[in-house]
């Protein structure tokens, strides 16, 4: 239930599968495959913005703990009263409904009073990594036109190279340990003074975060009216396909996709029921769409605590994390599942209560949800979405028993069209590209008409730049981006295929296929591996993916490496190792 790409098809997938040829989509096939008592579309919103949400979670749940960071917790309540002052607060700077205001901190307990306070002012949030440079973070703010933001001192720095030339009024500047109490001047004096995580930086007239709650304090939070056409969030993709665009996410676009993701969690609550105490794991950063909806969202709603996680890098200390707390809900990427399992303390901890492993954001390989379930039990269940559609598309049945590496059904009130390059439909398991209907889907890019209209068709279909196909029980499986596909003599390679054989060997800790150009054939496939096994060699890794993959799809050259870029949230980044 997240974003994903899942791995590709086996060999014989890539054949014309001529009997298919005949096979016609029906409409809404998948609906045949819904768990019992599954709709076939969600019910009218029981919300009308966020803001709605937010106040029924701050009313029905106000004892609970809601966000954990580091040791310290806030409840609900705390989170209503302290979301109150700030919204307040930006509220007296001038900000009006619709204003922009950008937030660019890593999983600390400031970043959901900060969310919910925007909201609740009537304002629109927008998401920026922490580890963006000067240039990034200057286009983002400039594009967005966004009037204030909200930043961590760590990268105060980057800022302040950028703000005279964005349209940026007024800063507030937040430090680790402003939430913390007492404990937090510890924390603040070991991240400046002992990690010097802190670099040196100067923003006149800026706003502690601290003095910004204070203020508030003493002011009222004045009500505005927010509907569900009016905007919650500008998500800005990762600028893998050229500039970073902002998807215009609204209000009714994130609240449609927690009621359908709701009705998909009943199912697993079903066979665990939910505990009183629900928590779920965010290691995954808020700024980004998957941990923001499934995470704060969908968590929130159900009342549940989130354990912040500001560096899942840092597995030993992740798991440290992890050991105070009890684990019913674990979003992750693979990469995140593979550095935990290779962890020795990990695989020691309860998983008794473990009720859910959301996998998404990019393919989840076969031998890595293997390990996951053998050591916790618990089954990684794969969705699939993207930051244009709020972002859960489609997802797996929760009460599966078995890994598929398929992306599920398209939830209820969401369709699927597996289209070709003229934009037309294809027939069952023909491979072509994923385009999505549904109310989670973005309103369209911001101040960007000439992307929106690339990006949807006329009737209404979002064009996701992912290939897969359809089976004849409406489950989808993804073979590669667009873009990442190899071209061998005329074969189209997929990337994913490659990585997953790969990642079988024993050896083999990660792996990444990209095309390289060549003379004779267009393309060969050059895998790069970061090695288990230090003794491994490129003939080893030759011979064995020769045993398991077809002449062209064979990788020609091997790279070992002693790591793979990656963005901040964990991906692999392909177009890094093909430079």
């Amino acid at each position: 239930m997240a974003p994903a790409k899942p791995a590709a098809p086996k060999p014989e997938a890539d054949a014309a599968k001529p009997a298919s040829k005949t096979a016609k989509a029906t409409p809404k096939l998948w609906v045949k495959s819904y768990p019992d008592g599954v709709p076939a579309d969600i019910a009218a919103l029981q919300y009308e913005s966020v803001g709605d949400l937010f106040a029924m979670t701050f009313k029905q749940y106000s004892s609970r703990p809601a966000f954990s960071c580091m040791g310290k917790s806030i409840t609900y309540a705390e989170l209503d009263r302290y979301s109150r002052s700030l919204g307040a607060w930006f509220q007296s700077r001038g900000l009006v409904k619709g204003d922009r205001v950008a937030v660019m901190m890593p999983n600390v307990l400031q970043y959901p009073i900060t969310i919910a306070a925007i909201l609740r002012a009537g304002l629109t949030v927008v998401n920026v990594n922490p580890l963006y440079t000067p240039r990034e973070l200057e286009h983002q703010l400039k594009d967005s036109g966004a009037k204030a933001i909200i930043i961590l001192e760590n990268f105060a720095a980057t800022l302040a190279k950028v703000l005279t030339k964005t349209p940026v009024q007024h800063v507030v500047v937040a430090a680790m340990g402003d939430m913390m109490g007492l404990k937090g001047h510890l924390v603040n004096l070991v991240v400046r003074r002992v990690k010097k995580m802190v670099p040196a930086w100067s923003l006149p007239g800026h706003t502690p975060f601290k003095t910004a709650l204070a203020k508030g304090a003493a002011l009222n939070l004045k009500p505005v009216e927010v509907k569900g056409p009016d905007i919650a969030f500008l998500q800005y993709t990762g600028g893998t396909t050229g500039v970073s665009k902002g998807a215009i996410l609204t209000h009714s676009n994130i609240v449609s996709n927690v009621a359908q993701m709701r009705l998909w969690c009943d199912v697993a609550y079903r066979i665990k029921p939910r505990p009183s105490d629900l928590t779920f794991i965010c290691a995954l950063p808020l700024y980004h769409i998957f941990a923001l909806t499934v995470n704060a969202m969908m968590g929130m709603e159900q009342g549940a605590l989130n354990v912040l996680i500001p560096n899942p890098r840092d597995i030993p200390g992740f798991v440290k994390e992890l050991q105070k707390h009890k684990m019913h809900i674990f979003p992750g990427l693979n990469t995140l599942f593979n550095g935990l399992l290779n962890n020795e303390d990990f695989r020691k901890l309860d998983f008794s209560g473990l009720i859910l492993s959301l996998g998404g954001g990019m393919a989840v390989q076969k031998p890595v949800a293997e390990r996951w379930k053998e050591v916790t039990g618990c089954l990684i269940t794969e969705g699939y979405g993207l930051s244009e559609t709020s972002p859960v598309a489609s997802a797996n049945r929760l009460d599966a028993t078995e890994f598929s590496g398929m992306i599920g059904l398209p939830l209820s009130s969401t369709d699927f069209s597996i289209r070709d390059d003229d934009g037309k439909e294809l027939p069952l398991m023909e491979v072509g590209e994923i385009c999505i209907r549904g109310p989670q889907v973005m309103a369209g890019y911001w101040n960007r008409p000439d992307e929106t209209e690339k990006a949807m068709t006329a009737d209404g279909f979002f064009r996701s730049g992912d290939m897969g196909y359809m089976d004849e029980r409406g489950y989808t499986k993804i073979v590669d981006r667009k873009k990442d596909m190899i071209l061998v003599s005329g074969f189209n390679v997929y990337p994913n295929e490659i990585e997953e054989v790969a990642m079988e060997h024993p050896g083999i800790r990660e792996a990444a296929a990209v095309g390289i150009p060549n003379e004779h054939s267009g393309e060969t496939v050059k895998l790069f591996v970061v090695r288990k096994d230090p003794a491994l060699t490129e003939d080893a890794v030759k011979a064995f993916c020769a045993e398991r993959l077809t002449n062209y799809k064979r990788p020609r050259s091997v790279e070992f490496r002693e790591e793979l870029p990656k963005s901040n949230v964990g991906k692999i980044l392909r177009r890094e190792l093909r430079t």
